[in-house]
């Protein structure tokens, strides 16, 4: 018999040993709680046991390789029921040497044994399961599992390499599971990439396969990045516009497929060069407007002539129709600028001239010397009296923070939020243009939207959209009577995620939000997440370092600081990502950041210091859930976050990682609903190990 997905969630294949006739099977029909290994219920339920009390459970491990080193998962359930003076207690050798031991399956609780640390591959390496002498019964084993470990000593992917194809994954959305270096290990490159290796250099990209991935809009200029590629292959796709041409320029390049795209114009000249020499081969087929040389006419293979003749006389009238209209819009547009009263305006240092996210200036206090910072938008710009129409002379406060006030408004039928700048404020105005630029540029669903502006003088405010159910924090605080149950505290923090992964990798430059807390993540009324407060943001300057870190005044709360950043003051993605692991940490216990005891603990350091004592994600969860959750759902939402707050950076997950991680744990949460059962209402059972350390469980498909 075999098990896998979807029996087991992270598909792992589990086989039925065939034993020899010294062992006897036992199974049950009661149902097996399960731990956060999650190993596959029917798998669970049965087990062997010697026939001969007084002999070992032994096996061979004889698939094993002289030098390797493995990692051992042993499964444990008591499945029968025990007479009162029966007791069954195990010890666990490894080829002769003492395991794991004495304990006692727990009665239909999965109990794991398992290794913190690789293990070294002795041949034969024999496995033995043997009763105390104090036992009267003999041991069993459920199940087990052996991993062995790969080794990532070799060098990591060239960084432009593998920051080109990133780059690719991002623009396209490549469904594929790219994750982890794009090369390394050798045997384990991503899918569609082929990689060169070298023992002194860095492994090279020189073919990308995406043919047949759904691919759309035009060919990204990031494949310009891989500049060791060979081979292309973009071919079955729905890519559009012009064949760029910085192909032509990648000199190791000798296979190119464009075919079966809707891609148009001329190719370059000298790829056709290449391919008539024969240094290229060249497929652009199924391109139909698509032409080898120029003019390029209709279908790509020339056209009518008549046709082409009235091509010219109709383009000059429709384009004589257009200026008339367009002279027309401008004379009454000045007419109108002229009737309305005049702003004192003053030079603008043309922040709004660009689509690409702004350079961020530190903030410093707020100073009345600004004559030549006016903020040029193309987002709408009220004036003072407007903005006092619209909050009906600021009638109504919903929020105080550093940077000012923050009233209730209605712009027409459209509620809206104003944040004023105090002239005390001690943010200021570099914090509020900051903030204005990047939202004036940046656009994500899971980020808050600057409907306008007000720069008036010493009258400076910003205008939002009015997010309903106010921040985050205010309903995972203790002292809210409402709480959020398990799946909206997951999707809430997944949409929290997504907006700062699209700062950090739908951006260029990326940008650090520097302030992630839990306060300044709101809410719509749909419950609906976006991030706030982006005066303190900074962007990745185009000189900063290779590794993306920049130094920087050090900015941000505490609590929610990262401590790396704070003693180096070197700012980069992973600062924030420490922050958003606290946020996560928040969402799963209510707990506030700092204890007020008068130790003041920090959250994750509770948090840890209460999974080691008790093994039990109960002992942190905030208790108004009431085990409505999915366990395994919780106990990865604990371990992303733990991860996410190692104190070393480079220990910490990516946001696009911590994105994938927390949508399964919200699929698994969903599906818990859906079929219909607690699990969480199941007492959390003993983890039996060398060490609880969750970093080891499994991540599921």
């Amino acid at each position: 018999m075999l098990y896998r997905y979807d029996y087991d969630v992270y598909d792992r294949i589990w086989n039925t040993v065939d034993w020899s006739d010294s062992f006897s099977s036992i199974a049950t029909d009661g149902t097996v709680s399960l731990n956060v290994f999650n190993p596959p219920s029917q798998v669970m339920s049965t087990a062997v046991t010697p026939i001969n009390a007084s002999k070992p459970l032994e096996f061979d491990l004889t698939s094993v390789k002289p030098g390797d080193e493995y990692y051992f998962y042993m499964y444990f359930a008591e499945l029968q029921t025990l007479a009162k003076d029966d007791l069954r207690e195990i010890d666990i050798f490894v080829s002769n040497t003492h395991f794991y031991g004495p304990f006692t399956p727990a009665p239909l609780q999965t109990v794991t044994v398992y290794s913190t640390s690789p293990q070294p591959a002795a041949v034969p390496m024999n496995v033995s399961i043997r009763m105390t002498a104090k036992s009267t019964l003999p041991p069993i084993l459920n199940a087990v599992e052996v991993y062995s470990l790969i080794d990532t000593s070799q060098l990591e992917t060239d960084s432009k390499d593998a920051q080109a194809v990133n780059n690719i994954k991002s623009t396209y959305n490549v469904s594929r599971i790219w994750q982890g270096d794009p090369c390394a290990p050798q045997n384990y490159s991503w899918d569609g990439l082929a990689c060169s290796f070298s023992d002194s250099k860095p492994p090279r990209i020189i073919s990308l396969n995406l043919s047949s991935s759904g691919l759309s809009g035009e060919i990204s200029n990031n494949i310009s990045g891989l500049v060791m590629l060979q081979k292309l292959d973009l071919s079955n796709n729905n890519l559009t516009g012009t064949v760029p041409d910085f192909l032509s320029k990648l000199s190791s390049l000798s296979s190119l497929n464009l075919s079966g795209n809707n891609l148009t114009g001329t190719v370059p000249a000298d790829l056709v060069k290449k391919s008539k020499a024969g240094s290229l081969t060249l497929n652009i087929e199924g391109n139909h407007n698509l032409c080898l040389s120029s003019p390029c006419t209709a279908g790509g293979t020339g056209g009518n002539k008549k046709k082409s003749s009235l091509v010219i006389p109709i383009v000059a009238a429709v384009a004589g129709v257009l200026i008339l209209i367009i002279l027309s819009l401008v004379v009454v547009f000045c007419l109108v600028k002229k009737r309305r009263p005049q702003k004192a305006l003053h030079p603008s240092d043309n922040i709004g001239a660009s689509n690409a996210p702004v350079m961020i200036p530190p903030p410093v206090p707020f100073t009345d010397t600004r004559d030549h910072e006016k903020i040029e938008s193309p987002n709408q710009r009220f004036t003072y009296a407007e903005v006092l129409q619209i909050t009906n002379n600021f009638s109504r406060v919903i929020g105080r923070g550093g940077f000012g006030t923050v009233f209730h408004g209605h712009l027409g039928d459209v509620q809206v939020a104003v944040k004023m700048l105090s002239p005390s404020s001690s943010q200021g105005y570099k914090e509020f243009k900051a903030e204005a630029q990047i939202l004036m540029k940046v656009h994500h669903r899971n980020l808050t939207s600057l409907i306008g502006f007000c720069d008036e003088g010493d009258k400076m405010g910003l205008i939002y959209e009015f997010m309903a159910q106010g921040d985050l924090h205010s309903h995972i605080s203790n002292k809210n009577p409402q709480h959020l149950t398990w799946e909206d505290r997951l999707q809430i923090s997944l949409d929290a995620a997504q907006g700062l992964e699209y700062l950090h990798n739908g951006c260029k430059p990326p940008i650090v939000h520097r302030d992630i807390k839990s306060t300044n993540i709101l809410l719509n009324d749909k419950f609906e997440a976006k991030l706030a407060d982006f005066g303190l943001s900074r962007a990745c300057p185009p000189d900063a370092d290779q590794t993306g870190v920049m130094p920087t005044m050090v900015a941000g709360t505490p609590g929610y600081l990262d401590p790396e950043y704070y003693h180096t003051q070197q700012l980069h993605e992973k600062s924030d990502v420490f922050s958003f692991g606290i946020v996560l940490l928040e969402v799963i216990t209510s707990k506030p950041v700092i204890a007020s005891s008068p130790d003041r603990t920090h959250l994750s350091k509770w948090v840890s210091q209460a999974i080691s004592a008790q093994g039990d994600v109960k002992a942190i969860l905030d208790p108004r859930l009431r085990g409505d959750y999915d366990t395994n759902s919780v106990w990865k939402a604990v371990e992303v976050a733990m991860t996410c707050v190692s104190h070393a950076s480079n220990q910490r997950p990516t946001m696009s990682q911590v994105v994938i991680e927390l949508s399964q744990c919200l699929n698994m949460e969903k599906a818990r609903k859906n079929e219909g059962f607690t699990s969480g209402t199941v007492d959390s059972v003993e983890m039996v190990s060398l060490g609880i350390d969750n970093a080891y469980a499994p991540s599921a498909r």
